[in-house]
């Protein structure tokens, strides 16, 4: 694992927030020199290991999706103000992670992350964290997870749970024969043609749901998220449905407590409308239910009548539902500084 020193500098989110470009060496499928970006919120320059010197304030660290990137400032203002350290992750070739040359968001192995996530932890100076995993990337951390518990101790015992924000764990609109099926030639053509695009969409109603520019209240990066998505491609699908494979096997186990908070319904493959704003127009929300539950034997899962697919970009009452249950989880599994 490459060890650094974060340099901090101002991030895109203006003086509240700080970046860190972490160098994560030769990218293995060909793209050049990779790195993640560390954003951490720090209001007013406040440095909250000198202000509250003892105990040491738990940090949180938010793991973003596919198509996505960090923006979400007022899950930071909410949770530092409930007495954490919040960073966030933008992974290799997502958001402020990628150079002109590189494909957005590609990679074909999942387990590649784990190089970005390892160097994040390793540059977060608190030594309790929990991670806040969204859509893919709550994917993504349940196997990195499984593997610092085999693998890596010593980074392993500073996690102390995982939050999950609609995680991908299943094909949406696609039986899981079907999926079975196609999966070999999937994997045939990943290892000749990976990147090869191949249609797939359903993230335009999404996007005009959220951006202000449509019919939301949130401002964000087109480029970085475009409201339709970024390209898919062959390679990339192969990883995805591989590490499907790896949760569903039951071999899959975080160690840790989780939470897992999603809507009561998905409304998928539509045009925008009142309804999108009430229901997961990504991915399957019982594909969600069957699954996250199998990754701990301390799990929790809440449910949110009205949340959207990004549970904190919801409208005003279930988004102030998923803050709750947050606070309320966090208070018996990591308790803040203060409330100790």
């Amino acid at each position: 694992m490459i060890e650094q020193e974060p340099q901090w500098k101002t991030d895109i989110l203006g003086e509240d927030y700080q970046a860190a470009t972490l160098d994560l060496g030769e990218d293995p499928d060909g793209q050049g020199e990779v790195f993640a970006t560390l954003v951490r919120y720090r209001p007013g320059g406040q440095d909250p290991a000198k202000d509250h010197p003892s105990p040491p304030r738990p940090a949180l660290l938010w793991v973003h999706g596919m198509t996505d990137y960090f923006f979400q400032e007022h899950v930071a203002r909410h949770f530092f103000d409930s007495g954490y350290d919040f960073y966030a992750l933008d992974l290799r070739k997502c958001g402020r992670s990628r150079t002109e040359e590189q494909t957005w968001h590609y990679v074909s192995d999942l387990k590649l992350y784990f190089v970005d996530l390892a160097a994040a932890l390793d540059a977060i100076p608190n030594p309790d964290v929990a991670l806040i995993a969204h859509s893919t990337g709550g994917l993504i951390t349940p196997l990195w997870l499984d593997h610092l518990r085999r693998e890596d101790p010593s980074r392993f015992h500073r996690i102390k749970g995982l939050i999950l924000d609609s995680p991908w764990l299943g094909m949406m609109g696609v039986s899981p024969t079907t999926v079975k099926a196609l999966q070999p030639a999937i994997n045939a053509l990943s290892k000749i043609i990976p990147r090869a695009p191949f249609p797939g969409g359903g993230l335009a109603t999404f996007g005009q749901s959220i951006h202000k520019s449509q019919h939301g209240e949130w401002d964000f990066n087109l480029t970085f998220k475009p409201l339709g998505g970024h390209r898919k491609y062959v390679g990339w699908l192969a990883a995805i449905l591989k590490g499907f494979d790896e949760i569903h096997s039951g071999r899959t186990k975080v160690g840790v407590p989780v939470l897992t908070l999603c809507s009561t319904k998905s409304y998928l493959g539509q045009p925008y409308s009142n309804k999108t704003n009430e229901a997961d127009v990504v991915i399957d929300v019982a594909q969600t239910q069957r699954w996250a539950k199998e990754l701990s034997l301390d799990y929790t899962l809440h449910r949110i009548r009205g949340a959207r697919h990004d549970v904190f970009l919801s409208m005003a009452g279930p988004r102030a539902e998923a803050f709750a249950a947050c606070d309320a989880w966090l208070k018996r599994t990591l308790p803040a500084a203060s409330a100790s």
